[in-house]
């Protein structure tokens, strides 16, 4: 099995390269440039990675697929990989997984600022966890992430926003609080998310086209990256961008990124939290996920909690206090009011550990494939594009 060596923790480049600023250039490139809104001009610089003027565009998210493994896999994906060959990576943010890439995405703005900052993370007001993906009833997403989308702010500039995605995607808790603004155009399979997606293109003579397909993410984590499971998936993922492509308006643009990519993890390199007696003192709530975990301290054991972690984990995992995590820049600025979401301690795994917890979150069956943390393999993804002419 391929193990990722260890590395110095890459910081996100928020600000010039990174998931946020793909939306914010995207926003920028619509928007009517004889008539400025006050939304855009306020989220300078609007345009950090130079995105030209368009009038329609289509943005397609491949969940779980990163630069490196594309990179590494170009005879499944000529087309993607003959687009990678003019262009440069994006950093996703951390922690690098859907919750906060898709917020990332949606908002334009870094974890830091949009509040969703991991998989599982403190409610303050209540003293719980809150999955974003499994979202809790009694929690209010828009409220959650309350910061404009950039749907939102399109549709107002008059822009048709839609997103293509399998239906039972739309209104959960997730799409409530990240797609805000968006018409959803359900598509079951990838023949449909090409269909639907250039329909969405042609309708409007002003669009933006929002795709997203998690099924190479899904097999990812079952069989592990680079698996002949991973590698036929990404063939599919190839063609359904070609498919989109070809079908482009004149003048539209194509971008094709993703949330993160990932690693595979043995049981071998697995750390249980659980097992640990040592990492269970003075913690009263884990969460993030086995690559990055937040972890909160009951009241007055933060420094414990945070030693114990270090001495345990020696190399297998950056292990900062929420101070530290801060400013050193894992997750950009933070709003003072997010704060308390972020762990006391945030441990993000070197190398291809992770930290599991095989009492609290059983893994059934267990995970191949894994991300969340600072390597490259998981926080570099594509940017790539295609301009119809």
């Amino acid at each position: 099995m391929y193990r990722e060596p260890r590395t110095s923790p890459l910081i996100p480049a928020y600000g010039e390269l990174s998931l946020a600023d793909l939306s914010a250039s995207l926003l920028a490139s619509l928007s009517d440039e004889s008539q400025p809104s006050e939304a855009v001009a306020a989220n300078a610089p609007a345009n950090p990675l130079g995105f030209p003027s368009v009038r329609r565009a289509c943005l397609l998210l491949v969940d779980g697929m990163g630069w490196e493994q594309l990179r590494a896999h170009q005879a499944a994906a000529p087309f993607m990989s003959e687009l990678a060959f003019n262009s440069r990576p994006l950093t996703c943010g951390f922690p690098s997984t859907t919750v906060t890439s898709l917020a990332s995405v949606g908002t334009g703005l870094p974890p830091g600022e949009h509040g969703m900052v991991g998989m599982q993370v403190a409610d303050p007001a209540t003293g719980r966890l809150v999955n974003g993906l499994h979202w809790p009833s009694e929690v209010d997403p828009v409220a959650w992430q309350a910061k404009p989308t950039i749907f939102e702010r399109a549709t107002a500039e008059g822009i048709t926003v839609s997103h293509v995605a399998k239906g039972a995607l739309a209104g959960t808790g997730l799409s409530r609080a990240t797609l805000r603004g968006a018409v959803s155009r359900p598509a079951g399979s990838l023949g449909a998310l090409a269909a639907e997606a250039c329909a969405a293109l042609h309708d409007s003579e002003r669009a933006l086209v929002s795709v997203y397909t998690g099924d190479l993410d899904t097999v990812g984590h079952l069989y592990g990256v680079s698996s002949p499971a991973w590698t036929y998936q990404l063939a599919h993922v190839d063609k359904l961008a070609e498919q989109i492509a070809s079908a482009l308006p004149t003048g539209a643009v194509l971008y094709v990124t993703a949330d993160h990519g990932m690693v595979n993890v043995g049981p071998e390199d697995w750390i249980d939290v659980d097992a640990i007696p040592e990492l269970r003192a003075g913690v009263a709530l884990l969460g993030g996920e086995p690559r990055t975990r937040h972890v909160y301290a009951e009241p007055g054991a933060a420094a414990d909690v945070l030693a114990a972690w270090r001495q345990v984990l020696g190399d297998r995992a950056w292990v900062a206090s929420r101070d530290e995590a801060i400013k050193d820049g894992w997750f950009g600025p933070v709003d003072e009011a997010m704060r308390p979401r972020i762990g006391d301690v945030v441990a993000a795994a070197t190398g291809a550990w992770a930290m599991i917890a095989s009492q609290s979150e059983p893994q059934e069956p267990p995970l191949i494939g894994m991300h969340a943390s600072l390597t490259p393999a998981e926080q570099l993804v594509p940017l790539l594009a295609f301009l119809s002419r």
